[in-house]
């Protein structure tokens, strides 16, 4: 299944249906399914691109 980085608008809390927990505001990856897809349509999530984590040498 395909999967996709959301997190919630400003001022929403949106639960995961399997777990009951908030998404973190920060984001998290999510699968791409009919639950995430209605949040999103309802437009109490935004897709983020995911940050890279940069190593603690690089720069």
């Amino acid at each position: 299944m395909t999967e996709f980085f959301i997190k919630p608008v400003s001022g929403v809390t949106v639960r995961d249906p399997e777990t009951l927990e908030p998404l973190a505001e920060s984001g998290e990856l999510k699968p791409k399914n009919s639950y995430w897809l209605r949040r999103l349509n309802d437009g109490d999530i935004e897709v983020v691109e995911q940050a890279k984590k940069k190593s603690k040498g690089a720069e």
